[in-house]
């Protein structure tokens, strides 16, 4: 398949999640997401985006080290913003990240190992993500633990199914690993860029913490929006259908980050017994303030944007030269008297031969 047809794939799947719920509730949860906020908590939410957004970039900026790449803490939140922008602002959600490896890639001559470093450091955030949802969603009394209760023995087998085929992918990566081919140096590569740039002593710690941390910092916006939108609920029995949210919006089915949110959290209120409308609404009001956080990389595409066309040399004005058909040259030598060639003319040359004496 294509690339083209993916990413119509992912912005026809997205807008077909949002229309259905426009269907079934209505645009009042849309526009209510809209009335609840004021100039106090999108104040808040950009806060809190401000610190997200430089562990991110600490983030990225370990990873990159950790494969011998160099990144300032400076220009990577610069590209971080720019990056949560150009996700929010444009289809598909990830061609901010893309852009980032990329430019980065090429400043450091390596495209390939600029790209990786960006995949390492947002998986660790997806893994942490994860780990943490999945304990809580198993734990915390929750519509998804209703529905684990009820479906046990469904989900326990599609879990070991799962546990299985990992298994069979790790044995079957492990003798790729083994082999001479060109898929078995990636893998090589692969396995040593994680060790170095995720797992090493003087990384994990870091990557760790400011991935904690980010997820705490979208979790807090959700609250914020939550609130706003007239919930009270504690916030221990709102992180499983916030976690729960997060982890929809990393489904590559959405329109710069709408879609997969706002049906996850319908669907989880609406199962908790309360309102799936005001489940609409916190997703969009967190949608608001996510947008406004990620506000600031409007401004560096603006700048790059000027420094580019200014230092961008204007075309020279080439002006065709007219020859004349027929001209006359003269040439004035030392050695003979001036001479009137025709330019169709062959012009003499006269050499001279000059002894030189080499001694023996």
């Amino acid at each position: 398949m294509s690339r083209s047809f993916w990413a119509w794939a992912r912005l026809l799947g997205g807008a077909a999640i949002i229309a259905l719920v426009l269907w079934r509730l209505g645009t009042g949860a849309f526009l209510d997401g809209l009335r609840v906020l004021d100039g106090g908590t999108l104040a808040l939410a950009f806060g809190i985006g401000v610190v997200t957004t430089v562990l991110s970039a600490w983030r990225w900026c370990l990873v990159a080290r950790g494969l011998g790449m160099r990144l300032s803490l400076k220009d990577a939140t610069a590209d971080y913003y720019q990056a949560l922008f150009l996700n929010a602002a444009l289809p598909g959600g990830v061609l901010g990240d893309v852009g980032r490896a990329v430019s980065h890639g090429r400043e450091e001559g390596d495209v390939g190992r600029g790209v990786r470093a960006v995949v390492l450091e947002r998986t660790a955030g997806q893994i942490v993500l994860v780990v943490v949802g999945g304990a809580v969603l198993v734990t915390v009394p929750s519509p998804v633990l209703t529905l684990i209760s009820e479906n046990g023995k469904a989900i326990a087998m599609v879990a070991a199914v799962v546990a299985i085929a990992a298994l069979l992918v790790l044995g079957i990566a492990r003798r790729v690993r083994q082999s001479g081919s060109k898929l078995a140096g990636a893998a090589r590569t692969g396995a040593a860029e994680i060790r170095s740039g995720l797992l090493a002593r003087r990384n994990w710690p870091g990557v760790l913490f400011a991935s904690a941390m980010v997820l705490l910092g979208h979790l807090a916006t959700f609250l914020v929006a939550a609130r706003v939108a007239g919930n009270q609920v504690s916030f221990l029995s709102l992180a499983p259908m916030l976690l729960l949210a997060l982890l929809a919006m990393g489904i590559p089915l959405n329109v710069g980050g709408w879609g997969p949110r706002e049906g996850v959290m319908a669907w989880a209120f609406g199962a908790a017994g309360l309102s799936a409308e005001q489940g609409v609404t916190i997703a969009v009001a967190y949608g608001i303030c996510a947008f406004v956080a990620a506000a600031p990389g409007l401004i560096v595409v603006a700048v790059r944007a000027a420094r580019k066309m200014r230092h961008v040399a204007p075309a020279p004005i080439v002006v065709p030269a007219v020859v004349p058909t027929d001209f006359r040259v003269r040439i004035t030598a030392p050695v003979s008297p001036a001479v009137v060639v025709n330019s169709a003319a062959p012009i003499p040359v006269r050499t001279r031969r000059t002894a030189v004496r080499v001694p023996a």
